[in-house]
């Protein structure tokens, strides 16, 4: 049976829906405007819209102006609009909101309509980029639905207010700088291109382009790294959008869909790339630089180094980095094969007489044992514990393993590693130019550079020979090679010297040096006294303590490679010691300037002495115990240098100087004890110089980089007075004999 409404009862209806309607309507705007007003949470200031934060990475620049390398909580770099391609653009416009120039941060019939896309196929979420973008940088998606219903309220007004400030450009490059990428924390296109692709975002083709906005709402479930195939599919449908909107035509569409992923992976992770040990040391310079200069932002807050987008500029060479990194994996390999077959069948326990000390030293440094102290664990529990198996991850030159081992084995295997650094430098500049602070950041994260010092051995020989030559000594002076008493300072001193190494008779200062005698070296710091000595030392740059003795000549002080590298430059510049310098400049995320580097220049002697040592330092390279730069490595261009060798082959040094680079290489074990037995192996000549050796020739070989092998080092401009022909130097002492003996002295 129908029932039949009057027209009075069908008005009421009406009536009736119409003010349902119309208080829902009165209500959704009332809860807007309690949106706008803050009610339901603050909302960004107009200050804020105005300088969005989003957590930005620093930079840290080369030399030559390629990336070294960031530091970050999010591995964020911003781009301008035009550094990015037109690719990206219309793959996420195309994907993630088509009618993005049409509307004004909300798209109510897209909302409207999002159950009718998702029916036919067309899948696309329910925001705007707009409203993504203000979720991006102004809160994080709330997993609790009702506030989650607010989050999305504040997202349509801060929508509305980032439309009204921004470009419709601005905005795309803002979400672009914000977006989560996934793998190791990659935040922007810009970090995206350069992790999965190694190419800056406006290099990106349509399939790459395609591959990384398909990405964007799920970072995890689309990575191309754990879910290829997901990627793959992702990838194609952003490309048949891309076409549906006519970015593609079909021909493309099938020929980008055809190819495969093409992924060039290069995370950036702070136990990777390049320069880790250099970018662990200027951090914390950059770190108590922003410290103690006080620097503020606008905003009266201190800068914080991994969220505020610092670009910090550096002395180092990027491709010279590279050649020095790849000098010390090549040799060192060849160095540790050495090491094992050397000590293969012997007794640590019985060689090493502090062996045990050693391990459990190097236990009680471990953060296993931290851990476990922390846990409360009585020392009977923690060795137990480091008696039982685990599964732990070791280095080794051939790559990283996996493996099950004890942790006290692991300890005597890293003991067992020799470490290695070296730094090269500019000596008129001081810049640094290549920094390797050991074999491994990753797990040996201690920089034997500037953190790092050890004995210096015989590289602190031409210290006192320098000291000689400025009170008139020439290098052609002849001194006969005996054991050679000092007294006065202490317990009488004379250094040993072995038979199989030692040059005997009378030989030139020069031939001492080249052969590193011992002897000879004395004989000069008795004659010069330790003071001299140690005054030049500290002239020239070396920071650790140097006291006054006789023992100084041999090295038996500390040094760092930084510091010792650094005083060997002003043999190499006229006797000028520039300051090793590293970091030039910062500026914020703006390009302001907030800080410039001036580098400390000494006089350290005078410009005649430091063109004499570099004669007696290309000596050593000539004819001693540099030899086989020229031998086995075929360096024939000018070169200098110096060994040194410390106690029982615990430490081996080379340092080598050119007129356009000086560079000092160090090898040793982490503890003294644990050395080469034998000096044909240990000594500097066998574990230092070779590093040197390939690193020159792959520098050499370079010739973008300038550093020329026909240059010698330049006299002073007013010449030198101290005659270097040993020939015409004997035929001066014996016309001055004849002199002397006619006038009756």
């Amino acid at each position: 049976m129908q029932v039949k409404l009057t027209q009075h009862e069908i008005r009421s209806y009406n009536w009736v829906i119409w003010k349902i309607a119309i208080s829902c309507f009165a209500l959704f705007v009332l809860i807007i405007a309690l949106t706008a007003i803050g009610v339901f949470g603050p909302l960004p200031s107009f200050r804020d819209l105005e300088n969005p934060k989003s957590n930005q990475a620093s930079q840290i620049m080369s030399s030559d102006k390629q990336v070294l390398g960031k530091y970050f909580v999010q591995n964020r770099s911003n781009v301008r609009y035009n550094q990015i391609s037109p690719n990206v653009i219309h793959a996420l416009v195309a994907t993630e909101d088509n009618r993005f120039y049409n509307h004004s941060g909300i798209d109510f019939g897209r909302t409207f309509t999002i159950i009718f896309y998702n029916l036919i196929g067309k899948k696309q979420g329910g925001s705007t980029i707009t409203q993504q973008l203000a979720l991006n940088l102004f809160s994080e998606r709330s997993h609790d639905p009702f506030k989650r219903i607010i989050q999305k309220l504040q997202e349509w007004v801060i929508s509305v207010n980032l439309e009204q400030r921004y470009t419709k450009e601005e905005i795309l490059t803002m979400y672009l700088n914000t977006v989560d990428f996934g793998a190791y924390n990659t935040f922007g296109i810009s970090s995206a291109s350069a992790t999965y692709f190694n190419v800056t975002p406006d290099k990106l083709t349509p399939d790459q382009a395609a591959l990384l906005i398909g990405m964007v709402n799920g970072p995890g479930v689309y990575s191309p790294i754990r879910h290829p195939e997901n990627a793959l599919s992702r990838r194609n449908f952003v490309l048949r959008r891309m076409a549906e909107e006519d970015y593609l035509s079909e021909g493309q569409l099938e020929e980008f869909k055809a190819r495969p992923l093409g992924l060039d992976f290069h995370p950036t992770d702070h136990n990777e790339g390049l320069a880790t040990y250099f970018r662990s040391v200027l951090r914390k310079d950059v770190q108590r630089i922003l410290n103690e200069e006080g620097m503020r932002k606008s905003d009266n807050t201190p800068y914080d180094l991994d969220r505020d987008g610092l670009k910090i500029y550096t002395t180092i060479n990027y491709t010279m980095q590279q050649y020095a990194e790849a000098a010390q994996k090549e040799y060192m390999k060849a160095l540790q094969i050495q090491f094992n077959q050397h000590w293969r069948g012997r007794s640590l326990w019985k060689a090493i007489p502090d062996f045990k000390m050693l391990l459990d030293q190097g236990m009680k440094r471990s953060d296993r044992y931290r851990s476990l102290k922390i846990q409360g664990k009585s020392d009977e529990e923690i060795r137990t514990d480091f008696n039982t198996p685990v599964s732990m991850n070791l280095f080794t030159w051939h790559g990283n393993i996996d493996t099950t081992m004890k942790p006290v084995d692991s300890i005597v295997y890293c003991k067992m590693l020799l470490r290695n650094a070296m730094m090269s430098m500019d000596p008129t500049t001081g810049f640094v130019k290549a920094w390797v602070g050991g074999i491994d950041y990753e797990h040996f994260k201690y920089d034997q550079v500037k953190m790092g010092t050890r004995q210096v051995g015989s590289t602190a020989k031409p210290f006192t020979y320098a000291v000689a030559i400025d009170n008139g000594f020439s290098p052609c002076m002849q001194i006969n090679n005996v054991p050679d008493t000092i007294y006065g300072y202490g317990k009488p001193w004379c250094p040993g010297s072995a038979p199989s190494e030692t040059v005997p008779g009378m030989i030139t200062l020069r031939k001492a040096m080249a052969r590193s005698q011992n002897w000879v070296t004395a004989h000069v710091m008795k004659e010069v006294t330790p003071e001299p000595v140690m005054q030049l030392i500290k002239k020239m740059g070396i920071t650790s303590d140097v006291p006054a003795y006789p023992t100084i000549c041999l090295g038996t002080f500390n040094a760092s490679v930084l510091d010792m590298t650094g005083a060997y430059s002003a043999f190499a510049n006229e006797g000028l010691w520039t300051e090793p310098t590293y970091l030039l400049r910062i500026e914020d995320k703006n390009g302001n300037l907030l800080y410039d580097r001036k580098a400390r220049v000494v006089q350290a002697m005078n410009p005649q002495t430091a063109y004499v040592m570099t004669y007696m330092l290309k000596g050593v390279v000539d004819e001693g115990t540099g030899w086989r730069l020229r031998s086995k490595y075929g360096l024939r261009n000018p070169i200098g240098g110096k060994t040194g060798t410390t106690q029982n082959n615990s430490d081996g040094w080379f340092i080598g100087v050119t007129p356009q680079l000086v560079t000092g290489v160090w090898t040793g074990c982490e503890d003294r004890a644990i050395h080469f037995r034998s000096t044909n192996l240990g000594e500097g000549a066998n574990s230092a110089l070779p590093v040197f050796a390939l690193y020159m020739k792959r520098v050499y070989a370079d010739k973008t980089l300038g550093i020329k092998q026909n240059v010698d080092f330049a006299m002073p401009k007013t010449g030198i007075n101290i005659t270097l022909d040993c020939n015409a130097y004997s035929q001066q002492q014996q016309g001055t004999t004849e002199v002397e003996n006619k006038l009756g002295f």
